[in-house]
């Protein structure tokens, strides 16, 4: 391991890919805006940009090699990348903050593609521990596999996260439909994540399902997040048709930010069955809108919702559709998640997560070693 034997002029910044609305690209452009605050050249370098990012962020064979120890990188690893093997080779002091990569046996099945990724991207981190002076986890739970894999110092420095879709008016079409149907009865059941298999979409249909013939047969569920995996995102649709809940089972999609505050505000309750987080923004995004959660204990999302919902140690039908039930019909229950959401909500505000970032620079600075 390089150790650090001089204050950095720049910590550069690398990344995999980096795009619009995504959580650990808003993260890196908001780590940028902190170490510049700081007093620190910092440019992003990655190996796939989308085209929103051109003039913002460079490609990867552009990162520059300064002299004498003064420029340190950060790598913000979240999947398998040869920009891994860009800033392994860096003679440059290391950091690296970890946004988690999901297992393979999760994903390999439905897209062989992104298991080669995470295979890649898991083994990657694993083999970057000797060079890395200090890892960053955005939660402890990110923080202790980087432990595990055997990086000498971690931290925890929380995600920071978008929060300016948080506030967005509800689409005024959008709500008054909802409202709309909300008249001839039912629960509204949401979830929000990307149609990967690992979050385990099929597993909340089937609590819903459950849900509908033990309680409610008016009840619906909307399930919001991009089609990232075709394969899986068409199991999903085929198993809502063999459950017979075509009509009650909003599969929507990516949607905009007003039609998501639509849904946010309409829904009763917020049910995650993923089967691996390493933070789970939309809890936050749930928590915010006053939305009680329901949730599998799966990786950092008993961390992220804390005492915000009923989390629960599995997730077989019957126990998700009476733990939603109970939330929606205990008075004294729903107001206290509800409570303590926003409490928890206002938390993890950006000014804190910029405060977070800016102490674990600070702590890296202090690794360094007197020549």
């Amino acid at each position: 391991m390089r150790r650090p034997t001089a204050r950095p002029n720049r910590i550069d910044q690398v990344i995999p890919s980096i795009v619009e609305r995504d959580a650990v690209s808003h993260h890196t452009l908001e780590a940028q805006r902190v170490l510049r605050s700081l007093g620190f050249v910092s440019e992003i370098y990655c190996a796939n940009m989308g085209p929103e990012m051109a003039g913002r962020v460079h490609p990867i064979a552009d990162l520059p090699i300064e002299p004498d120890g003064r420029q340190w990188v950060l790598y913000q690893a979240s999947i398998g990348s040869p920009a891994a093997e860009a800033f392994a080779a860096h003679p440059g002091p290391k950091l690296l903050d970890y946004h988690n990569i999901t297992p393979v046996e999760l994903v390999e099945r439905w897209m062989p593609s992104l298991g080669e990724e995470v295979r890649l991207g898991r083994e990657q981190l694993a083999a970057l521990a000797p060079e890395v002076f200090l890892g960053l986890g955005d939660s402890a739970y990110n923080a202790a596999e980087l432990d595990a894999w055997g990086y000498e110092q971690t931290a925890v420095s929380m995600l920071m996260v978008d929060h300016t879709n948080f506030d967005v008016p509800p689409d005024p079409r959008l709500r008054e439909a909802l409202e709309a149907a909300k008249v001839g009865g039912g629960a509204d059941w949401l979830f929000v994540g990307q149609m990967l298999p690992h979050k385990a979409h099929h597993d909340v249909i089937m609590a819903f399902a459950a849900y509908r013939e033990a309680y409610d047969q008016d009840a619906r569920l909307h399930l919001v997040g991009r089609d990232s995996c075709p394969a899986y995102a068409l199991g999903v649709r085929k198993l809502v048709g063999a459950l017979g809940l075509g009509e009650a089972v909003d599969v929507a999609g990516s949607v905009s930010a007003p039609e998501l505050a639509a849904l946010y505000e309409a829904s009763d309750v917020y049910v995650c069955c993923s089967d691996h987080e390493g933070f789970c923004a939309p809890l936050l995004e749930s928590m915010h809108h006053g939305l009680p959660i329901v949730a599998y204990a799966a990786g950092a999302v008993p961390e992220t919702v804390g005492p915000a919902g009923v989390v629960l140690p599995s997730k077989e039908p019957a126990l998700v559709a009476a733990a939603a039930r109970r939330v929606l019909l205990d008075p004294d229950l729903r107001a206290a998640l509800v409570d303590a959401g926003r409490e928890r909500a206002a938390g993890f505000s950006a000014e804190r997560a910029r405060h977070d970032f800016a102490a674990a620079i600070t702590q890296a600075l202090h690794q360094v070693e007197p020549n």
